[in-house]
């Protein structure tokens, strides 16, 4: 490990967390970029530092960018697509591996006020034509694979004029742009000054789309880069030397959680490794040959690798771990602290929509399961269907206060004023999900709205059971549903995968239900369990409930 790295005992960020909610103050003006504004100016400053390390699926390196470097590329791509008749405000979609291309694609839209709208690389042709056609979207950027997959819905996508295509050392796809060549002759250069507002759009995320069609979110050129410096600064704990590793498909708003202009305004190394499907060993050695400080990670992947020898690896220049996605269960903080020599996993909570809004700090002790406590920056609570105040312990609806409008919000659903309309009522963002606070304003997760379960009058939130299930040593992962009942209106079941080397029974079906019985009240326990090889999710890796409940009501568990 570098002696410039920030060690385990460094100072936190958040040093105080009352005093830090009370000074927090991070205007960005009238006029702002992030490109300009976060990347030119440290590349100003410091033009050599390390800002972008690119692995390749073994874990070795094949990139390594100076933010000098990502300011140029972030030029050639922007004046690359001026050549090409993209101008502010038009839609982008973007679709690439994790590769450098992406960030040069993405920072040269945003250099000139384009959107990108970034989307994973699992998409069908279907999923990208409806993404493409919702935006209106004027350019595609894509690999090969992407490519094919434009081609066959492109005719029905009048308003898509311009294809670009990233080969890396492949063959540009017949009829489309090759981008490295774009780059190369548009050459390094002028591109303008002050491009954008502060409020202007910047970014277009589709929602995961658990339950319904995904909608647009529209960040601005503050929201999404600003933002995200109270997801980096307090969360991820960062500042310069950090080597932060998150683990996100480019295509996921995690991305922009962990892999952008958060961490950069922090002044950390962001790392990216093109992997495909994560292996244990793999991430483990990652870690530790490249000493990775800081790194985050969903809680399915954590679920996997505490099934791993933790022992078996060097992780000593690791000083800090967050999760996010869906709560993490206690059982799997527990495995990971006795594993690393110590190291606690803070949880983090927010959405598309938001960036860090509940979390877990460093100087803040830490309630297994819990939530957090809200971000500096927000104002977070517990509220009823209208916006009005839920006793402490009480289950409602986690709500963000919007006005005065917090920094690192959501403008709104693009194109879609009625789910706007529905998402903002009487100065409150309701985020869709369930939670309860306590006494001391720790936040306690419950689940969506639409997956909180009704049995014999009880409500009975999906995670608690979901946490109590996992920590049977024969659980690798659960989730949990509700399956209509005539007699308790609903009765809760749950869906397990066992860990490798286990199978399912009748007997250990009933073990595990009268383990759950000790862990939480009685009646909570799964009344029936389905043991599954694997779990249905989007491709950002949230559990997809509504499937489950589907399948139950068709019979088939």
């Amino acid at each position: 490990m570098g002696s410039d790295r920030p060690g385990r005992d460094c100072v936190p960020n958040l040093q105080s967390y009352v005093e830090e909610r009370e000074r927090f103050d991070l205007s960005p003006g009238d006029r702002f970029n992030p490109v300009h504004d976060i990347i030119e100016t440290w590349a100003a400053d410091d033009p050599d530092a390390l800002a972008l390390l690119s692995l390749d699926a073994a874990g070795e390196v094949t990139a390594r960018h100076s933010v000098a470097d990502l300011a140029r590329e972030s030029r050639r791509a922007a004046r690359a697509l001026l050549d090409l008749g993209v101008r502010k405000g038009d839609a982008v979609f973007l679709m690439l591996p994790r590769v450098p291309a992406w960030y040069a694609a993405l920072l040269g839209a945003v250099r000139i006020g384009a959107l990108p709208m970034p989307g994973p690389n699992l998409l069908t042709g279907k999923d990208i034509a409806y993404r493409i056609g919702q935006a209106d979207a004027v350019a595609a950027i894509v690999d090969g694979p992407g490519a094919g997959k434009v081609d066959e819905v492109a005719a029905g996508l009048p308003t898509l004029r311009h294809r670009v295509c990233w080969s890396g050392a492949g063959e540009t796809a017949e009829g489309w742009h090759d981008f490295d060549a774009l780059l190369d002759a548009a050459g390094d250069g002028d591109t303008p000054a002050d491009p954008t507002a502060s409020s202007d759009p910047m970014l277009i995320y589709f929602t995961s789309g658990t339950v319904a069609q995904p909608k647009m979110v529209l960040h601005t050129q503050a929201s999404l880069s600003l933002g995200h410096v109270i997801t980096a600064r307090y969360w991820h704990d960062l500042r310069p030397g950090d080597l932060h590793w998150t683990i996100s498909d480019t295509g996921w708003a995690k991305a922009a959680w962990g892999k952008l202009f958060g961490q950069w305004y922090q002044r950390a190394t962001v790392v990216q490794m093109d992997m495909g499907k994560p292996e244990a060993d793999t991430i483990f050695r990652v870690i530790q040959d490249q000493g990775i400080t800081s790194f985050c990670a969903p809680p399915t992947l954590y679920r996997m690798l505490v099934l791993a020898d933790l022992g078996g690896y060097d992780l000593s220049a690791l000083r800090h771990c967050t999760s996010a996605g869906e709560p993490l269960n206690p059982e799997v903080i527990k495995v990971w602290a006795e594993g690393t020599g110590g190291l606690t996993i803070y949880d983090g909570y927010g959405q598309t929509e938001t960036t860090n809004i509940v979390a877990n700090y460093r100087t803040v002790p830490v309630r297994p399961g819990s939530m957090g406590r809200p971000a500096p920056g927000y104002v977070v609570d517990v509220r009823d269907d209208e916006g009005g105040e839920v006793p402490v312990g009480e289950v409602g609806n986690v709500c963000v206060q919007a006005e005065p409008r917090p920094l690192g919000l959501f403008r709104e659903y693009y194109r879609d004023p009625d789910a706007t309309a529905a998402a903002f009522r009487n100065g409150w963002y309701f985020t869709g999900d369930k939670a309860r606070k306590d006494a001391d304003g720790y936040f306690w997760f419950e689940g969506r709205a639409d997956d909180v379960i009704t049995s014999a009058a009880y409500r009975i939130g999906p995670f608690e059971v979901e946490s109590a299930l996992v920590e049977h040593p024969a659980v690798a992962e659960a989730a949990v549903v509700g399956k209509d009942d005539p007699r308790r209106t609903q009765i809760v079941t749950a869906f397990v995968i066992l860990v490798p080397g286990t199978k399912g029974s009748p007997a250990l079906a009933t073990e595990i239900q009268d383990f759950v019985k000790r862990q939480t009240a009685p009646y909570k326990y799964p009344r029936e369990i389905y043991f599954v090889e694997e779990l249905p999710k989007t491709v950002s890796g949230k559990i997809r409930r509504t499937e489950l409940r589907d399948r139950l009501r068709q019979g088939a568990g």
